[in-house]
Formats: structure tokens, sequence, C-alpha cells
């Protein structure tokens, strides 16, 4: 009996042990994560800030505005974060006034299941967030379903957008790729279910991966599987309605537009860029050899010198 009783406590001593070192852990983990976040926010001259939507908390980065006469906002894509533009960020001109949101349900911003999130929606609700941060002119660069986004919000406020950089841009997927044909199969490599699933889905979207260092890729990769049914969500809200209409409204847009490609990119047919500068007046479209779907994070000094070249005809 007193054998078997010294080895319960002997297991439970071993379980509260074992948990509080995995909580110890953890604790550690995170916290070099949010070091790691703050260092490179720092380098890239930007402070993470919040803001009061409709009750609800956006999450965004913004450099010194003071004395900056242009801002730039940056629109991250489908289940991304305004972190993935950070290092392109760090190679802008100091003359700019960047502003970097977490869209609703990405990021540190708000997760609603009520929300909805059609492009149409996502515009609707940018539109109030630059309102609320009384950013009424400016120039806007979106990759991804950020590119998406940023289209429409250019061609529904023409007077706010000054230029527009899209990069690798959703909205148009006449020819298909890689991803349609694993969603035909039933996959989907963007929901991430498993940490696994999170090294898969950056060899399938990135051609040139930048180092990520322990223990930020398994942040990185928890986070992400903390967020597929969000995730899902949005992913059909976005896709339920999608017509010719996306490239009806991109023909009414006014403002100099600079179209970027990765021609690795895997996630949305290289095929579509010719559309999008058939489409947008007076769009112009560059190609980047041997680069996947995220120019941004893969080549951020080529990338941001080529906007800033861009930038300086406006």
């Amino acid at each position: 009996m007193r054998t078997n009783s010294f080895n319960g406590r002997f297991f439970r001593f071993l379980l509260i042990l074992s948990l509080w070192l995995l909580s110890a852990c953890t604790a550690v983990k995170y916290g070099l994560y949010d070091t790691a976040l703050k260092s490179e926010h720092w380098k890239a001259g930007l402070s993470e800030k919040k803001l009061d939507w409709n009750g609800k908390t956006i999450s965004y980065l913004e450099n010194n505005k003071d004395g900056k006469k242009q801002t730039i906002v940056l629109i991250h894509g489908f289940a991304a974060n305004k972190e993935n533009w950070v290092r392109f960020a760090a190679h802008l001109d100091s003359g700019y006034h960047v502003v970097i949101p977490d869209l609703p349900g990405h990021g540190e911003s708000v997760k609603d299941f009520n929300l909805k999130y059609a492009y149409s929606d996502q515009v609707k609700y940018l539109h109030e967030i630059l309102g609320r941060l009384k950013i009424e002119k400016f120039h806007m660069a979106g990759n991804s379903m950020g590119g998406a986004i940023s289209c429409l919000y250019a061609a529904a406020y023409p007077d706010q957008v000054k230029s527009l950089l899209l990069i690798d841009p959703a909205g148009i997927h006449r020819y298909e790729c890689e991803l349609t044909q694993m969603i035909k199969e039933g996959k989907n490599p963007l929901i991430v279910t498993c940490p696994d699933d999170f090294e898969k889905l950056m060899d399938f979207a990135l051609e040139k991966k930048p180092y990520i260092p322990w223990p930020i890729s398994t942040v990185l990769a928890e986070k992400a599987v903390e967020n597929q049914e969000i995730n899902k969500k949005m992913f059909s809200d976005m896709h339920e309605r999608r017509g010719f209409e996306f490239e009806d409204a991109i023909q009414t847009i006014k403002a100099p537009t600079l179209i970027v490609w990765g021609d690795q990119d895997r996630i949305i047919s290289i095929k579509n860029a010719t559309l999008f500068e058939q489409l947008i007046p007076g769009s112009k479209k560059i190609v980047f050899e041997g680069v996947g779907h995220a120019p941004m994070i893969e080549l951020p000094e080529k990338s941001a010198n080529l906007y800033l070249d861009f930038l300086a005809f406006m």
C-alpha cells in the first residue's frame, strides 16, 4: 500500500512538473516571439498601435508621421498579417508616412464570425478604419487578397487613392494554377490545420523563403492552426460571389497602377497578370523571375526600390 501511495504521489509530481515546464517553455517561446517582432518593427521604424472600430479592436503598424505629407497604406493577403510588409517597409523612404493594418479576421485584429468577409465587405471595413485614422488621400499597395481589396477600393474611392501597387493580386482567376487543382481535389493548402501544414504552406507560397528562426516559425505555425476556423469562414465568404463584376470595376480605376508578379506563383497564375494590365487603364506590369506569390517578402529591398521608383513619378 505504501509503495502504491508513493508511486501515485510521484506520478502526480511528474505530471505537475511536466505541465509547469510546458507552460514555462510556452511563455519563453512567446516572449521571444514578441521580442523578435518588436525588434523587426523597430528596425523598420514602425510601432504597433490599436484602434477601436465599432467596439472591435483593430491592430496596425505606423511610423512617425510628423512632417510627412504623403501616406502609404499596405494591405496584406488572406490568412496573412501586417508583419508581411515589415521588411518591405524598412526599405521605404523615411519621408513617407506608412500605415499597415491587420484587416478584420487577421493578425491581432478582431476575429468575428458574425462579420462577412467578401471583398466588398472588406473594402467597406477598410474605408471605415482609414476614416477613424483620419487618412483621406494615400498611395495603396496590396498583395494577393489585399491586391483585390486595393483594386476595389481604388474603384470605389477614386479621390482617395493616389496610386496603386498590386503584388500578385487576387480577383481575376481565369487561368488556373496549382492551388485551383488542389482545391478541386478537396485540399486547401492556405488553411493550416496542423503545425506541419504551415511549413508546407511556406514552401507552396514562396519560392525564395526568408530565414525564420525558432521560436518565430513555431509560434507562427501555432497561430495559423488556431485561426483555421476563421480562415475557413473568410475563404468561403470571399469565394461565394465571384464573377466579372470585379473585372468591370477595375476598368474604372483612375490611379496610376503598377502590377508586380512572381513568375513562380503557385497560388494565382501569372497569366492573369496580363488581364489586369489590359483592364486597368494605363497600368504597367513587371515580372520577377524565380519569385513566388509574395515578392515583398521574398525580395523586400528590390520590391521596395521598384515601388519608390514608381512613386517618384507621382
